[in-house]
C-alpha cells in the first residue's frame, strides 16, 4: 500500500510539472507568435514603401511646398491630385495599423517617422479642403493622427540614425541566419 500511495503522489507531482511545463510552453509560443506578428506587419509596412507607385507619388507631393491649397496642387501638375489620394491612403492604413497595435509605434516611426510629419505638411490644406468638400471631418483622419503623435512625440535632441548608430556593429559577420 506504501508503495501505491507512493506511486499516486510520484504521478501528481509529475502531472503538476507537466502542466506547469505545458503552460511555461504555451506562453513562449505565444511571445514567438506575437514577435512574428510584429515582424510580418514591418515587412508589410516596407511594402508600402517599396511600391513603385507609392514610390513615384512620394517624389511628386515631396517637391510641393508645405501648406498648398486644392487648387495649388491641382495646378501644379495633373496627376497631383492621384498622387495626394494615394499617400494619403496609404498613410492612413499606417495610421490605423499603428493605433490598433499592429505596427509597433517604434518600427513606424524608425521607418517613416519624419516622411510621415513631412507629407501631412505638404498635404494638410488638401485634406482639409477635401473633408470641407465632402462634408467629412473623418477624412484621413489616421493619417493626420498619425502625423501628430509622430511629431508630439519626436524628441528635438534625437540625432540622425547615420550618427546615433554610427559605433553599430552585426552580431555575427556570418551568412548564417
Amino acid at each position: 500500500m506504501n508503495d501505491l500511495s507512493r506511486l499516486a503522489d510520484m504521478a501528481e507531482i509529475l502531472g503538476a510539472l507537466v502542466v506547469i511545463g505545458g503552460l511555461i510552453f504555451a506562453m513562449m509560443q505565444m511571445r514567438n507568435f506575437r514577435q512574428q506578428r510584429r515582424e510580418l506587419a514591418a515587412i508589410e509596412l516596407f511594402r508600402f514603401f517599396a511600391n513603385p507607385e507609392f514610390n513615384r507619388a512620394y517624389e511628386q507631393i515631396l517637391k510641393l511646398p508645405d501648406g498648398l491649397s486644392t487648387a495649388d496642387i491641382e495646378a501644379r501638375h495633373a496627376g497631383m491630385e492621384h498622387c495626394a489620394m494615394l499617400i494619403c491612403t496609404t498613410m492612413e492604413n499606417i495610421g490605423v495599423m499603428t493605433h490598433q497595435r499592429i505596427v509597433p509605434y517604434m518600427v513606424v516611426k524608425n521607418l517613416m517617422g519624419s516622411s510621415s510629419i513631412i507629407l501631412w505638411n505638404k498635404l494638410e490644406h488638401w485634406v482639409y479642403a477635401l473633408r470641407e468638400e465632402t462634408g467629412s471631418g473623418e477624412a484621413f483622419e489616421w493619417f493626420q493622427w498619425l502625423a501628430e503623435r509622430l511629431d508630439e512625440l519626436s524628441d528635438p535632441n534625437e540625432k540622425p540614425a547615420f550618427v546615433a548608430h554610427k559605433a553599430w556593429r552585426p552580431a555575427r559577420l556570418t551568412n548564417e541566419i
